[in-house]
């Protein structure tokens, strides 16, 4: 059974994000000077060799689709391989006052954060948190004054708040000496996580602010985070940062109006409470984590085998992919526990469709669970218990009749490899 703190935080959360889908367009980043500049460059897939065997892989929606799926990733975000430079602010106001030095929020978030880039990239991606001001930004007007609410971004009172930002830190920062923007709330303005979530990333809006002649266009702003009351906050409320610093990549927000029903604790943009998790493998190679050689297009009729090691590990092949037209295919990858992933409680091939023609919050990715109605495997507090124990072991067959699509999963070997073998008519 969910945990009634778990019910309360997703629903709350989802709707929160739904108000904001609308406004959450491309970030805008310069891939070559690490500036905060507008629309020049893409994200780090864009700049990988397309092998012609994975072209039929490479599905894609319509230019429409907000901050979708399709690879390769579009033009406008923030690179996502490489030393990425993030200017971390900590703020607060006269009726919300800072606790503690500004420097104790900021080690809330980091170097976790850092951390969890590094070992999820494989070390590809060097996110370098950098914090010029180590005070807190004293903002002139009260948080209330600000009006803001459920951090719909460049509504008047937002649009006031950054301007009022950028005005405070401008004499000791140039932004154009950055790739994104991290801004530190503190905790005690607005309302507990638990009942409204702000948090909120600002991607490639063109009517952004401007400071030192470029938009803040890639912000991510954080508030109240998640506490449960299990005593995993300090462990684990840092992870609201990747996730919104994912937005800045490209990544949509998969879990909807549901919660994180469709995809569970599988990736960080669905869950970013409860114990650590990883991103799926269709994410890493859509942000350059993984070499076109480490990913297989089961794109042609017939049975073959592939051998997965663990996404956790560095090296192998990580992930198959099963086209089942322009738009849609079916993702398999080995989760073990490891690296981000602490808390997997049934090793085995994650088995999940990709809509690249959905938009972010309505539900791109849907996970498949292998043990249906179980109730799960894991007792980790604020994880979505359903979807734990999705995976599917050796032995067991995943089969899609409408599309011809039967994956069976044949074996596991000592290295921790497992052996799968897809058919498709």
């Amino acid at each position: 059974m969910q945990p009634t703190s778990r019910r309360r935080i997703r629903p709350r959360r989802a709707a929160a994000l739904a108000s904001v889908t609308v406004l959450t367009l491309a970030v805008s980043t310069s891939a070559g000077t690490g500036h905060l500049t507008a629309g020049s460059t893409a994200a780090g897939s864009i700049a990988l060799a397309r092998s012609t065997a994975l072209g039929p892989c490479m599905i894609n929606g319509a230019m429409n689709v907000q901050m979708g799926e399709g690879i390769p990733t579009t033009n406008g975000y923030a690179r996502s391989t490489g030393t990425v430079r993030a200017l971390t602010l900590m703020i607060d106001f006269s009726d919300a006052p800072g606790k503690g030095s500004a420097m104790d929020r900021y080690g809330e978030f980091f170097p976790k954060t850092r951390d969890w880039f590094r070992t999820g990239s494989y070390g590809r991606l060097d996110y370098r948190p950098e914090t010029p001001i180590t005070h807190w930004l004293r903002m002139p007007k009260t948080f209330k004054d600000y009006g803001i609410e459920r951090g719909a971004p460049f509504d008047p009172g937002y649009r006031e708040l950054v301007q009022d930002i950028v005005a405070a830190a401008d004499p000791t920062v140039d932004f154009r000496d950055y790739d994104i923007l991290n801004v530190l709330v503190t905790p005690n303005a607005g309302p507990s996580a638990l009942d409204t979530v702000l948090s909120v990333t600002f991607a490639g809006n063109g009517d952004a602010p401007i400071a030192d002649g470029v938009p803040v266009s890639n912000a991510s702003f954080v508030y109240s985070r998640q506490d449960d009351g299990s005593g995993s906050y300090a462990d684990t409320g840092y992870r609201v940062l990747p996730h919104e610093n994912g937005h800045t990549f490209g990544l949509p927000d998969l879990y909807t109006q549901d919660g994180g029903g469709a995809v569970g604790h599988w990736d960080i943009m669905s869950e970013d409470w409860g114990a650590d998790n990883d991103l799926l493998g269709w994410h890493k190679w859509k942000l350059g984590w993984l070499d076109d050689s480490q990913v297989s297009c089961a794109a042609i009729p017939g049975t073959t085998e592939y051998t997965l090691t663990p996404l956790s590990r560095r090296g192998g092949n990580k992930l198959v992919f099963i086209p089942i037209s322009p738009k849609t295919g079916y993702a398999l990858e080995l989760r073990t526990r490891g690296g981000n992933d602490s808390e997997v409680c049934r090793p085995g091939i994650l088995i999940y469709k990709v809509d690249a023609s959905v938009d972010t919050g309505n539900g791109p990715v849907t996970v498949y669970d292998s043990q249906r109605d179980s109730g799960g495997c894991t007792r980790s507090p604020n994880v979505h218990a359903e979807l734990s124990d999705a995976p599917f072991a050796p032995g067991e067959t995943f089969k899609d009749p409408k599309t011809g699509v039967t994956v069976r999963v044949a074996s596991a070997d000592l290295s921790g490899e497992y052996h799968i073998a897809v058919t498709r008519r």
